[in-house]
């Protein structure tokens, strides 16, 4: 199971990485904003987490004789996307590091801008300025910022794992045993 989930949880942790990279190169260029920067982001982590679907089936038909329990099927889920998970962290904070220093800065200004086109009172624009202020502070700490990803990918694959670990679930019939 180890090399199987390895394996599944190397190829989803490579799809949402590059696609992280991609977004995040196209939000990031001159002219361009982060408007539907999050609907690209979580659309490359449904595609990725495809992945453990594709894992728990493998595995229940191929190496466990076309039989699995709703445990074992979520372990592998889970499994898979703590390896993929772990994979987008580490990009992101290599990719925000070394080549999007500015994100913080840039992504504060463009809520702040959002406000405003929202129709945002003076005083509500303040609030934000002051609520942005506090997380680019707040962003400067490595912890922090890995903990927030996290938190952006992690839920997304648990879900995943719990949809795909009920779909694929089989005991052996009675007959079968």
């Amino acid at each position: 199971m180890k090399k199987h989930v390895l394996i599944f949880g190397s190829i989803s942790g490579l799809i949402v990485s590059g696609l992280m990279v991609i977004s995040m190169s196209m939000c990031m260029a001159p002219g361009s904003t982060f408007e539907n920067g999050m609907i690209y982001g979580y659309a490359g982590m449904i595609l990725a987490f495809s992945m453990i679907f594709v894992g728990i089936k493998n595995f229940r038909d191929k190496h466990n004789g076309g039989f699995i329990s709703f445990g074992k099927a979520f372990m592998i889920g889970l499994y898979i996307s703590l390896i993929a998970s772990t994979m987008y962290v580490i990009t992101w904070m290599v990719d925000n590091y070394f080549f999007l220093p500015d994100f913080g800065d840039k992504y504060a200004e463009f809520m702040v801008a959002q406000a405003k086109k929202d129709g945002a009172t003076d005083a509500e624009i303040a609030t934000k300025t002051a609520e942005m202020a506090k997380f680019i502070e707040m962003y400067k700490n490595p912890f922090f910022k890995a903990m927030m990803t996290y938190l952006e990918i992690l839920p997304i694959g648990l879900l995943a794992s719990l949809i795909a670990a009920a779909i694929f679930k089989k005991k052996p019939s009675v007959a079968e045993a």
